[in-house]
């Protein structure tokens, strides 16, 4: 499974602490971040991690371009929702995306536990045959 990690900075280290409590699930699957949260993921893991742009300079955009092509599975963001961020639009927009295109979503720790005890029993299989179905359709265009 293909999934994303996104920190706003008061919630950076927070990440980095579930990522290394997970880490053995997290290594099975496919990692992409924002600039500076993949990096501390990275480093105090040693996880592989793709990294994109930080948020404000387009990293969420990029993964909601991933979103909006069905190459992404699960979203991981930690968000601070008592700080006003920059870049507002941005987040709106790629939570709007995951809705649309039904990607499971966790923007606090407690809903990322649902999610990752769900990737650790095969539970979000489910995406692989979404993303089959879709490339399907795509094709048949």
């Amino acid at each position: 499974m293909k999934i994303a990690l996104i920190a706003h900075d008061k919630k950076k280290a927070n990440l980095v602490q579930f990522t290394l409590a997970y880490k053995p699930i997290f290594q099975k699957h496919q990692l992409f971040a924002t600039g500076t949260t993949g990096k501390q993921i990275m480093e105090a893991t040693g996880l592989d991690v793709h990294r994109f742009q930080s948020g404000p300079l387009g990293g969420d955009q990029q993964i909601g371009a991933m979103i909006a092509a069905n190459d992404m599975d699960v979203v991981i963001f930690f968000r601070d929702p008592l700080t006003p961020q920059p870049h507002e639009p941005d987040i709106s927009a790629l939570i709007r995306l995951s809705d649309v295109y039904e990607i499971p979503l966790a923007t606090n720790m407690a809903t990322a536990e649902l999610i990752i005890h769900a990737l650790e029993h095969n539970e979000l299989e489910w995406r692989g045959v979404v993303r089959e179905r879709q490339n399907l359709d795509q094709g048949s265009s």
